[in-house]
């Protein structure tokens, strides 16, 4: 058999993405790797993220040391596959950071402080909430028995301390930057058009709660996971929303990933995609919203699924927001939104009778689509969600 080699580089999360610091090798030199498999931790302005392996092989080096930033497209490691598996050649030389490029020194374990940390009297779920905010357990006075530290103290809202009467306004952060660059560019370029519709849940949620009432709690679906296998299925009618818009031409996407923005804990907002979201079930799509959010929260991503998006599909719904209008996300040509579950007064026959509804918007890029066709989309949208049990 042939053998082949291939590079592992930089991903971009948009073309408003310059560069990339790599945080962490999780392989070695002469370590076989298969499709899918972390190799690296990759930091960039929107999130820390995983790097994958994209074929089946054997590290033949690693080219770029940790802490160091790079540029998008820059090649970070270089593989062997196919053929027999190679004897474990010498380490390549690491590429040493260039003149003017940031780096980033791995921090050193603290000498002494780790073991007093774990001697302080605290509850498992106040250690573990303490770890996900990035709290110093030392700082923090307990309320438990015995003055122990428990989970209300580490929740426990910080004592306000009274502001300057002026005050300069925050700075932005690199997370605040990326999102400005990227929704600048969007609204500048791309010649937006909008579209709402109100469509009746009363069907879908009466049957998702009698499909809910005889599941355990772990697996019930949520509503939100219904809209979203929904607009997935939609866009086989309307497959020019399904693709990006690159060097002035559009190229369609045989496959729907649907990007999914959630907002991070520290601020801002990320749009990591369900891969493959019209090839799977209901119930996995549950499963891989579920996780995609979990890890979001934790910020362990993987380099696909924040760049592999096809559409972005956002929802403000939990906040109350009776509808949103959103800013397609480049180079994608459609982003489809969804506000809050409420209820309205409908029509029905001769009688007037509450339902619950949401509002469906759509914002698509003219260049590639219309009104008519986006239109389109939203009444097959609506089609599918008044036949909840074919989805």
């Amino acid at each position: 058999m042939m053998e082949s080699r291939s590079e592992i580089k930089m991903p971009s999360l948009g073309a408003d993405m310059e560069n990339g610091t790599l945080l962490e090798w999780k392989v070695a030199v002469g370590q076989r790797v298969a499709r899918g498999d972390i190799v690296g931790l990759v930091e960039t302005q929107k999130a820390t993220m995983e790097i994958e392996s994209f074929v089946d092989g054997v590290v033949e080096a690693l080219l770029v040391q940790p802490g160091t930033k790079v540029a998008v497209g820059t090649a970070l490691a270089r593989l062997r596959s196919g053929g027999e598996q190679p004897t474990v050649a010498p380490p390549a030389p690491v590429v040493a950071p260039q003149p003017n490029v940031a780096v980033q020194p791995s921090a050193a374990p603290p000498p002494c402080a780790v073991p007093q940390a774990e001697r302080i009297r605290s509850s498992p779920a106040a250690r573990q909430r303490a770890r996900e905010l990035g709290v110093d357990l030392r700082k923090l006075h307990g309320t438990g028995p015995h003055g122990a530290i428990v989970l209300r103290d580490i929740q426990a809202p910080p004592v306000a301390v009274p502001a300057p009467r002026h005050t300069a306004p925050p700075t932005a952060s690199p997370m605040r930057d990326a999102i400005a660059a990227a929704m600048s560019r969007s609204k500048r370029e791309i010649p937006h058009y909008y579209l709402a519709h109100t469509i009746s849940l009363k069907r879908a949620l009466a049957w998702l709660s009698d499909l809910n009432a005889r599941r355990p709690i772990q697996q019930r679906i949520l509503p939100g996971a219904l809209l979203l296998r929904a607009v997935a299925l939609a866009l086989w009618d309307v497959p020019e929303l399904n693709g990006f818009w690159i060097d002035g031409a559009y190229r369609s996407s045989e496959e729907v990933h649907l990007g999914t923005a959630t907002a991070l804990r520290t601020g801002g907002l990320i749009a990591p995609a369900i891969l493959d979201a019209d090839d799977k079930p209901l119930d996995q799509l549950m499963v891989e919203l579920h996780d995609l959010v979990a890890r979001v929260r934790a910020g362990r991503l993987r380099s696909s699924e924040l760049t592999s998006a096809t559409i972005t599909v956002t929802s403000l719904g939990e906040r109350g927001c009776e509808a949103v209008w959103p800013v397609i996300n480049p180079p994608q040509v459609a982003i489809v939104g969804f506000g809050a579950i409420i209820q309205r007064p409908w029509v029905e026959g001769s009688s007037v009778v509450p339902h619950q509804t949401v509002v469906a918007t759509l914002a698509a890029d003219h260049r590639v689509s219309d009104g008519h066709r986006g239109s389109l989309f939203l009444s097959a949208l609506d089609h599918l969600l008044q036949e909840p049990e074919k989805l």
